[in-house]
């Protein structure tokens, strides 16, 4: 009898210390929703955003497939080509990765603006946006961003206006979902992993992989061409 109520005691012990993580993950997803909820807009009510009062556009990359963005980063473009078309900010920023020679997402997605009608000159490339955190401490503390739009899908900027805000930028997001793609369950699932890990992140601090030398917007966007 004594046996099965230890034996009992150690299940529950077991499973409390199994709840527990759980629970401080959903605690730290709810947070970080009803943090950045009111900061992020359709592009239907871009009307509350003060035209031209943003420093730039981050769009975040989201992989490309022989040499052309896909379809979920084909949103992204799209949305952030649209507010700039609408001088919601003066310049765009491509955040990816361009951390290989035969990997380049930062220049295929330079190149779909520029076929859109973007001016090469305000198109901006970071070439070491490996990471949404990087992709937000970079714009600031590489291209001297303060006031940003950030272009994404909206289960991703939950994370990514938090982000920014707790890095001290004044941030609001631009919803790019148009249609909800394949694999978005999945998408979801990691993006709660995801929230956890970068709610520590911006706590702590981190360098990204990569810095450098700071990068004015005011100069010509050519000047990260190929960096």
């Amino acid at each position: 009898m004594n046996l099965f109520k230890t034996k009992r005691k150690v299940l529950y012990l077991i499973l409390i210390l199994l709840l527990i993580p759980n629970i401080l993950l959903g605690g730290i997803n709810i947070f970080v929703r009803k943090s950045s909820e009111k900061h992020i807009f359709n592009e239907q009510s871009i009307n509350v955003l003060e035209d031209g009062s943003y420093d730039a556009i981050l769009i975040l990359g989201s992989g490309i497939r022989n040499n052309y963005p896909t379809p979920i980063l084909k949103e992204r473009l799209d949305t952030g080509i649209y507010l700039y078309e609408n001088d919601i900010a003066p310049k765009i920023i491509m955040s990816g990765d361009h951390g290989q020679e035969y990997y380049d997402e930062v220049n295929i997605m330079k190149e779909y603006a520029i076929e859109k009608g973007v001016p090469s000159e305000d198109i901006f490339m970071d070439h070491a946006g490996f990471s949404t955190y990087e992709s937000m401490y970079r714009a600031q503390y590489i291209f001297g961003v303060q006031k940003l739009v950030v272009v994404s899908q909206k289960y991703h900027l939950y994370r990514a206006v938090y982000i920014g805000k707790n890095l001290g930028m004044d941030v609001v997001g631009a919803n790019a979902t148009k249609t909800i793609m394949g694999g978005h369950r999945a998408r979801l699932t990691r993006e709660v992993f995801a929230q956890g890990k970068d709610f520590f992140k911006v706590i702590l601090r981190p360098e990204p992989t990569f810095l450098g030398e700071k990068i004015s917007l005011d100069e010509s966007g050519d000047i990260t061409n190929d960096k």
